[in-house]
């Protein structure tokens, strides 16, 4: 009962930290959404120097530890700026956005990427012969194509930066699991904190897992054709 007691006294301080790590994702989201999008049609680009500088983006941001890349941006960037003579600090928001939307965007561009390149080539000759450019192809046939494929990973790589909000907990940014933090260093109650904090996570991956799900049935179109209604034949007079 204890436990109990503890878990729902710390509750509300957690609900309210589970509020800012929603927050905290939607704005790394959009933002990684944004760059991973260009960075992915970059990656397709047919002009080398593109291409490459994309990749090599790409490769760098997953290939490092998100946790190093926090420790870059919030502590390194600055700290190189001092000694060169500008005074420059983060604000822990702006850092924590920052770092996620970096790292997000590495690995969206590879969802897009991919994404593109799954529509076949035929729907791109088709568009051509309706009279379309490269850009009106991939705005009006390609990318609205794609991006039902894309929803799957999206899910999964929005569900893995929810979780991975907690590492911004060492820079001091009170989220779910930095208020956590707080809360049993205070009552000494680890374990029962610890397990709130789990718990609340669970509920947030789950409740996202069924939104893309959801998401990802209203965009289908075999679905949407199945829930149209049939058309009854006219009766002759």
């Amino acid at each position: 009962m204890d436990s109990i007691t503890t878990i729902l006294d710390a509750l509300p301080n957690l609900l309210r930290g589970a509020l800012v790590t929603l927050q905290l994702t939607a704005f790394s989201v959009c933002l990684g959404l944004v760059g991973g999008t260009l960075l992915g049609i970059a990656r397709l680009s047919p002009l080398k120097p593109i291409s490459l500088a994309a990749r090599v983006y790409v490769d760098f941001f997953r290939g490092t530890p998100l946790l190093v890349q926090i420790f870059w941006i919030y502590f390194g960037f600055p700290s190189l700026l001092q000694g060169l003579g500008f005074t420059f600090t983060f604000n822990r928001l702006a850092a924590a956005v920052l770092a996620l939307s970096l790292n997000s965007s590495a690995y969206l561009a590879e969802i897009v990427r991919a994404g593109i390149q799954s529509i076949e080539l035929g729907q791109r000759e088709a568009s051509e012969s309706l009279g379309l450019d490269a850009t009106q192809t991939m705005r009006y046939i390609i990318f609205p194509q794609a991006f039902r494929r894309m929803i799957p990973p999206f899910g999964n790589e929005f569900i893995t930066l929810l979780k991975d909000t907690s590492l911004v907990a060492v820079i001091g940014y009170e989220e779910l699991f930095r208020r956590g933090q707080l809360i049993y260093s205070r009552n000494y109650q680890a374990f029962q904190i610890l397990t709130a904090v789990a718990l609340v996570y669970l509920v947030l991956n789950l409740i996202s897992s069924q939104a893309f799900s959801w998401l990802e049935r209203r965009m289908d179109p075999r679905l949407q054709t199945l829930k149209q209604p049939a058309v009854q034949p006219e009766t002759i007079q």
